[in-house]
């Protein structure tokens, strides 16, 4: 929490520089320039509030709280969105309001959030003297996880910033339409995200307690429901797409060229489920390391399926998403068979 806290106040006081960069590497044309510094310059205001809140999701996730990452998502989208009508519909503050709600939103869920640590330290009859024991644990161990854990991360935000920073090479439209298709990717990833944190949270007690049975057991239940999930969202999107896409945007432009990248909208709920699942399997056995090496070559084969933007155009951005998903999946697969196979996953 500390780290986070002091990490948060240095955006907040670096924001101008580092968003003019931003803005300067993200290209395009002079509006699309500024007005992503805007955003950028007044969303990270809320860095602390946002990195703090990842160390209580965290937390409350380690402590098989199920119901924070509900609570939390639903309060801060909930306060985001009415923030957003009121910026930005009623008091017409365009980019700097949905910037401006944003961030505000990120506090409000950090207060709920200490609210509920609080409540759960009442709940298991841990006190503050217990707390001050942590400071004795084993923080190199802990460091060299989140290091890992920190590039693995910074690599997946890498590849999707990528995303709209060459859509915006391509032009304004381009960036505009992966908006839009983005939040296809965005419910996936929340609805999956939430077998991936039951699988953390049930892996790493089996890894503590060095049972196979209730790991394979856990590990065939995820894929089963994790699986049923993935198949419904593809076939929603493959018959509900264009009305979808009507919900998110009244352009009539732009709901024409999004129908055309639709169909790897459709793809990746079922390349991209097991990567989700296998991630909470990893992390769950503090497997850091090989999540990043599993990682980096995802993003290898992000890089070289880009190759393909000059003659696929925005298809090959789409085709890149979808390659480094599949390959995340089956590098995590073939370390995860390896080690079951060799007995080798409980280890130190």
């Amino acid at each position: 929490m500390l780290i986070a806290l002091v990490a948060g106040v240095l955006f907040v006081l670096l924001r101008t520089p580092a968003s003019s960069l931003a803005a300067a590497l993200m290209g395009g044309s002079p509006e699309v320039q500024q007005q992503a510094q805007i955003f950028i310059e007044i969303r990270w205001l809320s860095a602390p509030a946002t990195l703090a809140n990842l160390v209580i999701l965290g937390w409350l996730l380690g402590v098989q709280y199920a119901r924070a990452p509900m609570v939390l998502l639903i309060v801060g989208n909930l306060v985001n969105i009415l923030l957003d009508l009121l910026f930005v519909l009623k008091f017409h503050w365009g980019v700097a309001g949905a910037a401006g709600a944003t961030a505000l939103a990120e506090y409000v869920t950090l207060g709920v959030g200490v609210w509920m640590v609080a409540r759960v330290l009442r709940m298991r009859g841990i006190h503050f003297t217990l707390l001050k024991h942590s400071w004795r644990g084993d923080a190199a161990r802990l460091f060299r996880l989140n290091r890992d854990i920190m590039l693995r991360s910074l690599m997946v935000q890498i590849c999707f910033a990528s995303l709209t920073m060459l859509g915006a090479r391509i032009g304004p439209d381009v960036v505009a339409v992966n908006a839009v298709l983005l939040m296809f990717l965005t419910f996936t990833a929340y609805a999956l995200d939430g077998f991936a944190y039951a699988v953390e949270a049930c892996s790493g007690e089996a890894v503590g307690a060095k049972d196979r049975s209730r790991l394979l057991l856990i590990w065939h239940a995820a894929c089963r429901q994790a699986g049923i999930v993935a198949l419904m969202f593809a076939v929603i999107y493959a018959f509900t797409g264009p009305y979808i896409v009507a919900l998110l945007t009244s352009i009539e432009p732009l709901k024409e060229m999004a129908d055309r990248y639709l169909i790897w909208q459709v793809i990746m709920p079922l390349v991209g489920v097991w990567c989700y699942l296998l991630d909470g399997m990893f992390i769950g056995a503090t497997r850091g390391r090989e999540m990043r090496n599993s990682m980096m070559m995802a993003a290898v084969g992000y890089g070289l399926a880009l190759l393909t933007l000059p003659w696929l155009g925005n298809h090959g951005l789409w085709l890149a998403v979808t390659v480094f998903l599949t390959l995340r999946g089956i590098t995590l697969w073939w370390v995860w068979r390896r080690h079951w196979q060799r007995d080798s996953w409980f280890s130190a």
